[in-house]
Protein backbone atom coordinates (compact mmCIF):
# COMPACT_ATOMS: atom_id res chain seq x y z
CA UNK A 1 0.00 0.00 0.00
CA UNK A 2 1.69 3.54 -0.95
CA UNK A 3 1.93 5.67 1.13
CA UNK A 4 -0.83 8.46 -0.53
CA UNK A 5 -3.28 5.34 0.10
CA UNK A 6 -2.54 4.43 3.55
CA UNK A 7 -3.22 8.29 4.80
CA UNK A 8 -6.15 8.24 3.03
CA UNK A 9 -7.50 5.09 4.37
CA UNK A 10 -6.64 6.34 8.27
CA UNK A 11 -8.12 9.61 7.68
CA UNK A 12 -11.53 7.63 6.78
CA UNK A 13 -10.88 5.01 9.73
CA UNK A 14 -10.25 8.06 12.20
CA UNK A 15 -13.11 9.81 10.89
CA UNK A 16 -15.57 6.62 11.37
CA UNK A 17 -14.27 6.32 14.93
CA UNK A 18 -15.13 9.50 15.85
CA UNK A 19 -11.37 11.08 16.04
CA UNK A 20 -11.85 14.04 12.97
CA UNK A 21 -9.12 15.97 12.09
CA UNK A 22 -6.34 14.19 13.72
CA UNK A 23 -4.70 13.66 9.91
CA UNK A 24 -5.01 17.57 9.59
CA UNK A 25 -3.22 17.83 13.32
CA UNK A 26 -0.38 15.74 11.89
CA UNK A 27 0.08 18.20 9.20
CA UNK A 28 -0.01 21.02 10.90
CA UNK A 29 2.10 19.70 13.37
CA UNK A 30 4.87 18.87 10.22
CA UNK A 31 4.68 22.45 8.98
CA UNK A 32 5.53 23.87 12.52
CA UNK A 33 8.95 21.86 12.82
CA UNK A 34 10.37 23.49 9.68
CA UNK A 35 13.04 25.84 10.57
CA UNK A 36 11.79 28.65 8.70
CA UNK A 37 7.82 28.89 8.65
CA UNK A 38 6.05 28.66 5.47
CA UNK A 39 3.51 31.59 6.03
CA UNK A 40 1.98 30.66 2.72
CA UNK A 41 1.18 27.17 3.17
CA UNK A 42 0.10 28.01 6.67
CA UNK A 43 -2.64 30.24 5.31
CA UNK A 44 -3.44 27.49 3.07
CA UNK A 45 -4.03 25.55 5.95
CA UNK A 46 -6.03 28.00 8.35
CA UNK A 47 -8.30 28.60 5.04
CA UNK A 48 -9.11 24.60 4.75
CA UNK A 49 -9.59 23.49 8.20
CA UNK A 50 -9.87 24.51 12.12
CA UNK A 51 -6.81 25.00 13.53
CA UNK A 52 -6.05 22.95 16.63
CA UNK A 53 -6.39 24.63 19.70
CA UNK A 54 -3.46 24.26 21.43
CA UNK A 55 -1.33 26.02 18.11
CA UNK A 56 -3.77 28.79 17.54
CA UNK A 57 -2.24 31.22 19.10
CA UNK A 58 1.23 30.37 17.44
CA UNK A 59 0.07 30.51 13.77
CA UNK A 60 -2.12 33.46 14.72
CA UNK A 61 1.08 35.50 15.85
CA UNK A 62 3.22 34.23 12.95
CA UNK A 63 0.27 35.44 10.04
CA UNK A 64 -0.44 38.11 11.87
CA UNK A 65 3.20 39.44 11.75
CA UNK A 66 3.77 39.08 15.56
CA UNK A 67 6.30 37.05 15.09
CA UNK A 68 8.84 35.99 12.37
CA UNK A 69 9.59 32.79 10.46
CA UNK A 70 12.26 31.78 11.60
CA UNK A 71 11.92 29.67 15.19
CA UNK A 72 15.00 30.53 16.60
CA UNK A 73 13.77 34.24 16.53
CA UNK A 74 10.86 33.75 18.07
CA UNK A 75 12.29 33.87 22.24
CA UNK A 76 14.02 37.02 21.88
CA UNK A 77 11.09 38.98 19.30
CA UNK A 78 8.25 38.08 22.38
CA UNK A 79 10.78 39.47 24.40
CA UNK A 80 10.94 42.73 23.05
CA UNK A 81 7.26 42.46 22.38
CA UNK A 82 6.40 42.20 26.54
CA UNK A 83 9.12 44.74 27.25
CA UNK A 84 6.95 46.95 25.04
CA UNK A 85 3.46 45.78 26.37
CA UNK A 86 5.19 46.46 29.46
CA UNK A 87 6.56 49.83 28.83
CA UNK A 88 3.24 50.88 27.59
CA UNK A 89 0.92 49.85 30.58
CA UNK A 90 3.54 51.71 32.74
CA UNK A 91 2.89 54.89 30.66
CA UNK A 92 -0.60 54.50 31.25
CA UNK A 93 -0.54 53.98 34.53
CA UNK A 94 1.65 57.20 35.41
CA UNK A 95 -1.03 59.26 33.49
CA UNK A 96 -4.03 57.73 35.48
CA UNK A 97 -5.61 56.40 32.23
CA UNK A 98 -5.80 52.74 33.32
CA UNK A 99 -5.36 51.20 37.01
CA UNK A 100 -5.30 47.67 38.93
CA UNK A 101 -9.22 47.60 38.53
CA UNK A 102 -9.63 48.89 34.89
CA UNK A 103 -10.83 45.48 32.72
CA UNK A 104 -8.34 44.25 30.44
CA UNK A 105 -10.33 45.04 27.31
CA UNK A 106 -10.35 48.37 28.11
CA UNK A 107 -6.40 48.59 28.89
CA UNK A 108 -5.97 46.88 25.43
CA UNK A 109 -7.53 49.74 24.16
CA UNK A 110 -6.02 52.54 25.93
CA UNK A 111 -2.64 51.34 24.66
CA UNK A 112 -3.46 50.59 20.95
CA UNK A 113 -4.74 54.44 21.10
CA UNK A 114 -1.50 55.35 23.18
CA UNK A 115 0.49 53.54 20.16
CA UNK A 116 -1.60 54.97 17.37
CA UNK A 117 -1.84 58.52 18.80
CA UNK A 118 -5.28 58.53 19.37
CA UNK A 119 -5.67 58.91 23.35
CA UNK A 120 -8.19 61.38 24.00
CA UNK A 121 -7.10 63.75 26.78
CA UNK A 122 -9.16 62.06 29.40
CA UNK A 123 -10.70 58.87 29.93
CA UNK A 124 -13.97 60.20 30.12
CA UNK A 125 -14.03 61.20 26.76
CA UNK A 126 -16.88 58.86 25.00
CA UNK A 127 -16.02 56.44 22.70
CA UNK A 128 -15.47 56.35 19.42
CA UNK A 129 -16.96 53.90 16.93
CA UNK A 130 -13.65 52.41 15.87
CA UNK A 131 -12.86 52.32 19.43
CA UNK A 132 -16.08 50.18 20.78
CA UNK A 133 -14.81 47.79 17.42
CA UNK A 134 -11.73 46.93 19.35
CA UNK A 135 -13.01 47.00 22.53
CA UNK A 136 -15.64 44.34 21.11
CA UNK A 137 -12.84 42.48 19.63
CA UNK A 138 -10.42 42.54 22.64
CA UNK A 139 -13.18 41.09 24.84
CA UNK A 140 -13.84 38.27 22.26
CA UNK A 141 -10.12 37.42 21.97
CA UNK A 142 -10.07 37.75 25.78
CA UNK A 143 -11.66 34.08 25.89
CA UNK A 144 -9.69 32.74 23.31
CA UNK A 145 -5.96 33.97 24.35
CA UNK A 146 -4.37 33.22 28.02
CA UNK A 147 -1.21 35.26 27.71
CA UNK A 148 -2.49 38.93 28.41
CA UNK A 149 0.99 40.23 26.11
CA UNK A 150 -0.31 37.76 23.13
CA UNK A 151 -4.07 38.62 23.70
CA UNK A 152 -3.03 42.23 23.18
CA UNK A 153 -0.63 41.96 20.70
CA UNK A 154 -3.02 39.62 18.69
CA UNK A 155 -5.95 41.98 19.45
CA UNK A 156 -3.86 45.09 18.08
CA UNK A 157 -2.53 43.38 14.72
CA UNK A 158 -5.92 41.47 13.71
CA UNK A 159 -7.77 45.14 14.81
CA UNK A 160 -5.48 46.72 11.83
CA UNK A 161 -6.06 44.29 9.57
CA UNK A 162 -9.43 45.14 9.14
CA UNK A 163 -8.38 48.74 8.99
CA UNK A 164 -5.54 47.88 6.13
CA UNK A 165 -6.07 44.92 4.07
CA UNK A 166 -9.66 44.80 4.52
CA UNK A 167 -10.17 48.15 4.56
CA UNK A 168 -11.66 48.59 0.79
CA UNK A 169 -13.62 44.81 1.18
CA UNK A 170 -15.77 45.65 4.29
CA UNK A 171 -17.95 47.98 3.02
CA UNK A 172 -19.00 46.03 0.34
CA UNK A 173 -19.62 42.73 2.64
CA UNK A 174 -23.61 43.74 2.94
CA UNK A 175 -23.62 44.06 -0.60
CA UNK A 176 -22.38 40.55 -1.26
CA UNK A 177 -24.53 39.25 1.19
CA UNK A 178 -27.98 40.04 -0.06
CA UNK A 179 -26.35 38.66 -3.54
CA UNK A 180 -25.63 34.87 -2.04
CA UNK A 181 -28.43 35.35 0.73
CA UNK A 182 -30.22 35.68 -2.75
CA UNK A 183 -28.67 32.68 -4.24
CA UNK A 184 -29.59 30.42 -1.49
CA UNK A 185 -33.38 31.56 -0.53
CA UNK A 186 -34.14 34.75 -2.89
CA UNK A 187 -37.89 34.24 -1.02
CA UNK A 188 -36.42 35.15 2.48
CA UNK A 189 -34.14 37.86 0.59
CA UNK A 190 -37.12 39.19 -0.65
CA UNK A 191 -39.68 39.32 2.43
CA UNK A 192 -36.76 41.08 4.26
CA UNK A 193 -36.88 43.47 1.66
CA UNK A 194 -40.70 44.03 1.85
CA UNK A 195 -41.11 44.34 5.96
CA UNK A 196 -37.89 46.70 5.54
CA UNK A 197 -36.13 44.57 7.89
CA UNK A 198 -32.70 44.59 5.05
CA UNK A 199 -31.45 47.86 5.84
CA UNK A 200 -31.80 47.06 9.72
CA UNK A 201 -29.80 43.81 9.83
CA UNK A 202 -26.98 43.94 12.40
CA UNK A 203 -24.28 44.50 9.63
CA UNK A 204 -22.05 46.18 12.08
CA UNK A 205 -21.69 43.43 14.64
CA UNK A 206 -21.30 40.57 11.71
CA UNK A 207 -18.60 42.69 9.23
CA UNK A 208 -16.89 45.69 11.06
CA UNK A 209 -16.91 43.61 14.43
CA UNK A 210 -16.31 40.10 12.75
CA UNK A 211 -18.88 38.73 15.06
CA UNK A 212 -17.26 39.27 17.99
CA UNK A 213 -19.91 39.94 20.89
CA UNK A 214 -22.15 37.95 18.46
CA UNK A 215 -21.19 33.95 17.89
CA UNK A 216 -19.94 31.52 21.23
CA UNK A 217 -15.99 31.34 21.64
CA UNK A 218 -15.82 27.82 19.84
CA UNK A 219 -17.34 29.07 16.81
CA UNK A 220 -15.95 32.40 16.69
CA UNK A 221 -12.52 31.44 16.57
CA UNK A 222 -13.11 29.37 13.36
CA UNK A 223 -14.28 31.72 11.65
CA UNK A 224 -11.29 34.35 12.61
CA UNK A 225 -8.86 31.48 11.42
CA UNK A 226 -10.06 32.33 8.60
CA UNK A 227 -9.96 36.11 8.28
CA UNK A 228 -6.55 35.89 10.26
CA UNK A 229 -5.18 34.05 6.99
CA UNK A 230 -6.53 36.27 4.63
CA UNK A 231 -10.14 36.01 3.83
CA UNK A 232 -12.86 37.98 4.72
CA UNK A 233 -15.19 36.73 2.80
CA UNK A 234 -16.17 33.72 5.37
CA UNK A 235 -18.59 36.98 7.53
CA UNK A 236 -20.31 36.80 4.18
CA UNK A 237 -21.33 33.24 4.58
CA UNK A 238 -21.41 33.42 8.34
CA UNK A 239 -24.32 36.16 8.27
CA UNK A 240 -26.12 34.14 5.80
CA UNK A 241 -25.96 30.35 7.44
CA UNK A 242 -27.07 32.78 10.50
CA UNK A 243 -30.43 34.02 8.53
CA UNK A 244 -31.18 30.30 7.09
CA UNK A 245 -31.28 29.18 10.20
CA UNK A 246 -33.21 31.73 12.03
CA UNK A 247 -35.64 30.82 9.25
CA UNK A 248 -36.26 27.50 10.40
CA UNK A 249 -37.07 28.78 13.77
Amino acid sequence: MTEDSQRNFRSVYYEKVGFRGVEEKKSLEILLKDDRLDTEKLCTFSQRFPLPSMYRALVWKVLLGILPPHHESHAKVMMYRKEQYLDVLHALKVVRFVSDATPQAEVYLRMYQLESGKLPRSPSFPLEPDDEVFLAIAKAMEEMVEDSVDCYWITRRFVNQLNTKYRDSLPQLPKAFEQYLNLEDGRLLTHLRMCSAAPKLPYDLWFKRCFAGCLPESSLQRVWDKVVSGSCKILVFVAVEILLTFKIK
